[in-house]
């Protein structure tokens, strides 16, 4: 490699390393406060479906102690007991009174299932990618090369590198004044 590239490669680090720097504490910084539910490893969430809860709901009352929609990672497992009196159904699940039953959520999707707890007769759930060390770095491997070429032109035209004149060889036919 020519010792004319030496100093463009010498600044280019330097300025990678910048860029690194920055968008490794800006990324950082952006997930801390902007953290949410997806932002967790996958876990058991156990939903209780209180005693007299058929019988609530076909007096017509609106206040069930069931949310109406949750969200979970995929991997997570929901585990619904029945502690009511009644056998209750959540989409794919069917819960005798007494008993648990659990389903497990393997794709990011967003379903709602037919539900014989909760007012309306739907449960809505949304199931979302986590949030991982390796998203966050695949974040950090695209943003710090742009960055960093961005700065190193940037900071071409701002402080030029001082080079060497260019050389003309002599040649046997060139003549030099004395």
């Amino acid at each position: 490699m020519p010792k004319a590239y030496l100093p463009y490669l010498k600044r280019f680090a330097i300025v990678f390393l910048i860029a690194l720097v920055f968008v490794g504490l800006f990324n950082e910084a952006m997930y801390y406060l902007q953290r949410d539910e997806r932002d967790r490893p996958p876990q058991t969430i156990e939903l209780v479906i209180p005693n007299g809860t058929a019988q609530r709901i076909a007096q017509g009352e609106e206040e069930v102690a069931i949310p109406e929609g949750m969200t979970f990672v995929i991997g997570d497992v929901l585990l619904v007991r029945n502690e009511d009196v009644v056998d209750h159904q959540l989409g794919p699940l069917w819960i005798p009174a007494g008993r648990s039953a659990s389903l497990r959520f393997d794709t990011a999707d967003k379903v709602a299932y037919e539900c014989s707890f909760v007012v309306g007769n739907y449960f809505g759930i949304d199931i979302l990618k986590p949030t991982t060390w390796t998203s966050r770095l695949l974040a950090l491997a695209m943003a710090a090369p742009t960055l960093a070429m961005l700065l190193f032109v940037y900071s071409l035209v701002a402080v030029p590198l001082k080079t060497a004149p260019a050389t003309v060889p002599l040649g046997k036919d060139s003549e030099v004044e004395k």
